[in-house]
């Protein structure tokens, strides 16, 4: 078999060791190292905002963000079905809330116009916020996920969560770098725009600690909350008091030292999975009836995940073997979550291209080291098909 291609691997090619050992050296390995503190200032300073709360995970962000802008048990919260779970057990089974479904545009990010058709429709404005008819739950976050490092429309956005007095998370898991260079939001980066964000660093993401996370907002006083959750709610280090039910989602030093070095990786990072993805964009786009997802235009993005959408012809399972068999890991898009756990009864919009997307997307291999020449050879594989 021909060398092995993997869809997506961790790229340590710069001050991770070097970091990690001055960590060891002076044993401070838990949460309470000062690479903590610089890791949270270098994330602050990239993205252009006053604080950062590092967490253990990019799912203890968005906990910590539903957490912070108040979402209370029984209110129900506008989430995308076309995600990874975490994006919304955090936000609403976390905190007791329910979940209302919808579908995405053809950037795989969820749809405006089923959004603001539904708050101004299938809902009531009232002084005190935006219910649902239906249900009578008041219907108080909208959670957008940038998918694969694809800006959502933020502009249409932003105007809806204003109009309809819904609190706006960011799910900038997959968007670290991400972020708008025209328009009225140029400059503003994914995750900085609505009232709080929140960013990944697995092992997969564009940079990786291991595990990890931050979570950044536009209240100070919401990063104030969230870091005093993320240690336990602490009021006395000395005399172990707490003043609320906190939760153990701080970084550890170690997860900061890979952090800090992979931020110093990240612009180049960027520059690399942009021309193979243009790579294949030039080869596959309109060919076969092969074409590649596109990016939203008016935006930098980090392009985290390629996805080549297949021609009818071509069943997505089939596909995902034959490629492996040649060496080459690829593999699906989500399962859309209202159709899996508990999430089965709740309300939906909007899901034509969802599951259109579900059927025809494959992601193939985007790795920061990806070289120009394994990129010709998924090619040359992708059109023999």
């Amino acid at each position: 078999m021909s060398e092995f291609i993997p869809l997506s691997v961790p790229n340590f090619c710069g001050n991770e060791r070097k970091y990690v050992d001055e960590a060891l050296e002076g044993a401070w390995v838990s949460t309470s190292g000062a690479k903590v503190g610089e890791m949270e200032e270098c994330i602050a300073k990239y993205v252009g905002m006053p604080q950062a709360v590092c967490c253990a995970s990019g799912s203890a962000a968005l906990h910590l963000a539903a957490l912070t802008a108040g979402v209370k048990p029984g209110d129900e919260v506008i989430v995308p079905a076309l995600t990874f779970i975490a994006s919304v057990n955090p936000t609403t089974r976390y905190v007791g809330a329910e979940p209302v479904f919808f579908g995405c545009d053809e950037t795989a990010t969820m749809d405006p116009d089923a959004v603001e058709d539904f708050c101004a429709n299938q809902c009531e404005l009232k002084a005190d916020g935006l219910y649902n008819k239906r249900t009578g739950a008041k219907v108080s976050a909208l959670v957008l996920v940038h998918v694969f490092g694809n800006m959502a429309d933020m502009p249409r956005f932003l105007r809806i969560a204003k109009d309809y007095k819904l609190t706006l998370i960011e799910d900038a898991a997959e968007a670290l770098g991400t972020k708008y260079t025209e328009g009225e939001l140029a400059g503003k980066f994914a995750g900085t725009m609505g009232d709080v964000g929140a960013y990944s660093f697995n092992g997969n993401k564009i940079i990786t600690t291991g595990t990890g996370g931050t979570l950044v907002s536009n209240h100070p006083e919401w990063t104030a909350r969230a870091k005093h959750l993320s240690t336990q709610a602490k009021t006395d280090l000395l005399q172990f008091k707490h003043d609320e039910v906190g939760y153990n989602y701080r970084m550890t030093n170690i997860d900061a030292c890979l952090g800090l070095a992979q931020m110093e990786l990240l612009e180049g990072f960027i520059e690399h999975k942009t021309a193979r993805y243009e790579q294949y964009k030039a080869a596959l786009d309109g060919v076969k009836g092969f074409s590649m997802l596109p990016f939203r235009e008016g935006t930098r993005s980090n392009h985290w995940f390629y996805s080549l959408l297949l021609p009818d012809r071509l069943e997505r399972d089939d596909v995902i073997a034959r490629l492996q068999a040649q060496g080459i890991q690829t593999r699906p898009v989500w399962s859309l979550i209202n159709e899996q756990c508990d999430y089965g009864s709740c309300d939906t919009h909007a899901m034509d291209v969802a599951r259109e997307y579900r059927r025809r997307i494959v992601n193939i291999p985007c790795s920061t080291d990806l070289t120009e020449a394994q990129c010709a050879r998924v090619i040359e594989a992708v059109l023999a098909l």
